[in-house]
């Protein structure tokens, strides 16, 4: 019964030294084996980045927005959203891929509005008729002149990872066009 201890102890050692030779440290090298791992595949920038400056003037934002539609005969889209946020990260990153990029760009100006944890510009968002009352992330679609001229209202966005990328297209087909 003494022993039952040291052979217990021996063979948590021989199982850490085991898993000790199939680890490698950061560099990718394996010393006992004298192998290199591959490097992992590096995330694009565009990736990384989290989608919401959570410092923004999101007022100041749409004022300028709202100018650079007028000059560019374009709507505004207002993206409502935060970086903890998988969908609205996910929906972001639809919004910058093509196609959807290239139909974003074509017609609105974008201002990507940080909600944080439903604590922050909160007076935005009143401003904007709630959008985000039943989630998010959530848009508004105003003309230059900032009357709306569409908004989600039933959290039609915030189940974007499970939207995938072509129902995503599909919704902003949907988005009716003002009549110029």
């Amino acid at each position: 019964m003494r022993r039952l201890p040291g052979v217990i102890l021996g063979a948590l050692l021989l199982c850490a030294a085991a898993c000790a030779e199939t680890l490698s440290p950061a560099d990718g090298t394996n010393p006992s084996r004298g192998t290199t791992n591959p490097a992992p595949q590096e995330t694009p920038p565009s990736r990384t980045m989290l989608p919401f400056n959570e410092s923004a003037d999101a007022r100041s934002d749409i004022q300028a927005a709202l100018s650079r539609a007028t000059a560019e005969n374009k709507d505004v889209l207002l993206e409502f959203g935060a970086n903890w946020c998988a969908d609205c990260r996910v929906l972001a990153a639809a919004m910058a891929d093509a196609p959807l990029a290239e139909r974003i760009a074509a017609r609105y100006v974008v201002v990507k509005i940080d909600v944080g944890n439903w604590d922050r510009n909160l007076d935005v968002v009143k401003a904007w008729g709630n959008p985000i009352a039943k989630g998010i992330p959530s848009i508004v679609v105003a003309d230059p002149d900032g009357s709306v001229l569409y908004t989600t209202k039933a959290g039609e966005l915030a189940k974007a990872r499970r939207m995938g990328a072509p129902a995503l297209e599909a919704f902003f087909a949907t988005i009716p066009e003002r009549s110029l």
